[in-house]
């Protein structure tokens, strides 16, 4: 971040929030809002589930992406990094909305009206929340601190310069101040010591939501991959919104230069490995349930891609009977297939060579197309086993509403904490 034998540090440079932006998000938070009111209960608990989970994948992948450039001392991110850690602010959120959603648990889960005996010692409404929000409770409260400790040599003097409510805000992250060279030692310590933490608590956490908030909605079915597989998905997710958010700032005041092309490339290489990754984890799963052919593992991919992806007793084939009318009366069918296309065929493909890594509108779209396919499976990881039968559930006017309502609600906190909190380089001789 700096130029040939220029020394610099970091030092916020808080702005005034867009008001176009702030309007924007704030029509779209009041429709998901009246999304919320005047849909049918089930379906926007449903849609709400959905959402929350998704999100909180992006925001807690953001910090887990910091927390990797922490541990392996990259430097080569620069501002790369800030923009990771923006969508961690969500994180604190992700607890809220975890308690907001238990007041539609029983539309969500359904071992609660129908319990299973075998399981009922696991899957029980105080069990269930007690563990899930005690983990994300700690993860909050650990994102928390650690972006205080990343933030916090950027801050001295800026109280002097900033009104309001920022002030009083700035003067208390910026109390006791040791000096420039001991702060950045002080938070680069304390934040390596943060970041293993903060990635186990994420594999441990994540899985188990995985395995309650997903899995247990077919309570019926289990996989140990699974948690592994969903925790990987909200990391990838996290890469996307990175690479996305970086080529759309590119031009921004003080990262002019900033996002350059080994940047977008390193990016690119990341989105391309992690979403090979993330379809071997897939691969991994569904070939072990597929030559074990038990109806009890066979039902969750049986419901989201129907019966000619599973061994069928009789067929002289290898095992797929495919037919495109088959795939139209499979009810998820299609909508599985995107799900694979947008977030494994599209970036494996597209990014196969260094060129497109490093073209912003090619990088910027694969990371969009991303992020959408993400989504569209977080829905297929629940309408399928809420609404087996019915496959346009997951999408009419009141689940896009809620939808829209939840990317203005994150839109506005990363807004607010990237203009809080923004970082540029300045002169060395300019931070005391």
């Amino acid at each position: 971040m700096s130029q040939a034998g220029t020394a610099t540090v970091e030092r916020a440079n808080p702005r005034e929030l867009p008001v176009g932006m702030l309007l924007l998000c704030g029509a779209l938070i009041l429709l998901g809002l009246l999304a919320f009111v005047l849909g049918d209960r089930a379906t926007v608990w449903r849609a709400f589930h959905v959402n929350y989970l998704y999100w909180a994948g992006v925001a807690q992948g953001g910090i887990l992406l910091s927390c990797i450039f922490a541990i392996v001392g990259a430097s080569w991110p620069g501002p790369v990094r800030r923009i990771a850690e923006g969508l961690g602010a969500w994180v604190p959120i992700t607890f809220l909305l975890a308690i907001v959603g238990a007041l539609g648990k029983d539309h969500i889960y359904p071992w609660i009206a129908e319990p299973l005996p075998a399981k009922q010692a696991w899957l029980n409404v105080p069990r269930m929340y007690a563990v899930d929000l005690l983990f994300l409770g700690a993860l909050a409260l650990l994102s928390v601190v650690y972006l205080y400790h990343s933030v916090r040599p950027t801050l001295h003097g800026v109280a002097n310069t900033a009104t309001g409510r920022s002030k009083g805000l700035f003067e208390r992250w910026s109390a006791d101040w040791r000096g420039q060279a001991e702060e950045s030692e002080r938070s680069g310590r304390v934040m390596r010591v943060l970041a293993p933490l903060i990635c186990l608590l994420y594999a441990f956490g994540f899985s188990l939501i995985g395995f309650d908030q997903v899995m247990s909605l077919t309570p019926t079915w289990y996989s140990n991959l699974f948690g592994a597989y969903f925790a990987w998905g909200g990391l990838l997710s996290a890469v996307a919104a990175t690479a996305l958010i970086s080529v759309l700032h590119r031009n921004a005041p003080g990262l002019q230069g900033q996002i350059d092309a080994p940047r977008m490339h390193d990016l690119g290489k990341m989105i391309f490995a992690f979403s090979v990754f993330w379809m071997y984890l897939f691969w991994s799963q569904y070939l072990v349930i597929w030559y074990g052919n038990l109806p009890e593992e066979t039902q969750f991919f049986q419901a989201r891609l129907g019966d000619m992806f599973l061994v069928e007793p009789g067929y002289a084939g290898w095992g797929w009977n495919f037919s495109w009318d088959r795939l139209n009366a499979s009810p998820f069918g299609w909508l599985s297939l995107w799900v694979w296309a947008c977030c494994w065929i599209v970036p494996f493909w597209v990014l196969l060579g260094q060129r497109p890594k490093k073209t912003p509108a090619i990088l910027g779209g694969v990371s969009a197309v991303v992020l959408l396919g993400f989504w569209l499976e977080r829905n297929v990881l629940v309408w399928p086993s809420l609404t087996p039968t019915d496959g346009d559930a997951w999408l009419d006017g009141i689940t896009i509403g809620i939808a829209l309502g939840f990317l203005g609600a994150f839109t506005l906190v990363y807004l607010v904490f990237t203009r809080v909190f923004p970082s540029l380089a300045v002169p060395a001789d300019a931070s005391h």
